[in-house]
């Protein structure tokens, strides 16, 4: 009782004035905290941002660079200096064999790298990494990334996270190429261009791709994949519009034994 007698007795106005006792809420007087404001739950949380988005907010070595469709990041043979993360868009990944033979080797889309190789003792693209749509990337120096996987553990693991997920990708792509048909190949890249949901569902609609670029990356003919196509249209499993749709029934043909 005298703390809360000589707490209140600093709040009194000099001699002669009126006295003032301050406004004591009930649940406050009793030590409990306040009620929280009742349209704060309903306010929708904010959407949490990748690690490497964040990383670039306050690091004036990343450059955000916007690609048009058909521009080329870098070509085969270049001297790697940077690593690229696309935030938006589509790119493509190819590689020449001597004989002037190309293959696709992947499309990457948002929170994929490319080009990583640089700091892994690779002064040379192996690849050549090209815009499919619209894309807009961050640029890493390759410095800057050696920095930044060394003295930021959030980014580290986040990308350490990233490269063994994208091993066991290839690993599944690798036993696709050597073990499955050309039509369950066919299938399972179009379910991975469209990506997927939580619950494994497909996406849904992606940029139109030709069937060039499909049969490069299953290792067979454009003939082929028409042929297949056109099956999965009349079987509803996609559609042609302006985009490609992907519909879940794809997955009977890649889960088909």
């Amino acid at each position: 009782m005298a703390t809360a007698a000589t707490n209140l007795n600093h709040s009194l106005p000099s001699a002669g004035g009126p006295r003032v006792v301050p406004s004591m809420s009930p649940k406050l007087a009793t030590g409990n905290t306040a009620p929280k404001l009742a349209f704060a739950s309903r306010l929708p949380a904010p959407a949490p941002a990748d690690p490497v988005s964040l990383l670039a907010r306050n690091n004036a070595a990343i450059r955000k660079i916007d690609y048009l469709g058909g521009d080329q990041l870098f070509c085969q043979g270049e001297e790697g200096r940077a690593v690229f993360y696309v935030q938006k868009g589509r790119v493509k990944v190819t590689t020449v064999s001597k004989s002037g033979k190309e293959a696709v080797l992947s499309i990457l889309h948002a929170g994929d790298f490319v080009g990583e190789g640089c700091v892994a003792n690779q002064p040379v693209r192996t690849v050549t990494a090209t815009a499919l749509t619209n894309t807009t990337v961050l640029s890493i120096p390759k410095q800057e990334m050696m920095r930044v996987l060394h003295q930021e553990r959030h980014f580290s693991d986040f990308f350490i996270n990233y490269m063994l997920t994208r091993s066991s990708r290839f690993e599944e792509d690798l036993t696709d190429q050597l073990f499955n048909s050309c039509e369950k190949r066919l299938a399972r890249a179009l379910l991975r261009l469209a990506g997927q949901n939580e619950d494994g569902t497909p996406k849904g609609a992606i940029p139109t791709v030709n069937q060039e670029t499909l049969a490069a990356m299953i290792g067979t003919t454009r003939s082929r994949v028409n042929l297949f196509m056109n099956k999965f249209r009349k079987l509803g499993f996609i559609e042609y519009s302006d985009m490609l749709k992907i519909h879940s029934s794809l997955l009977e043909v890649v889960q088909h034994d």
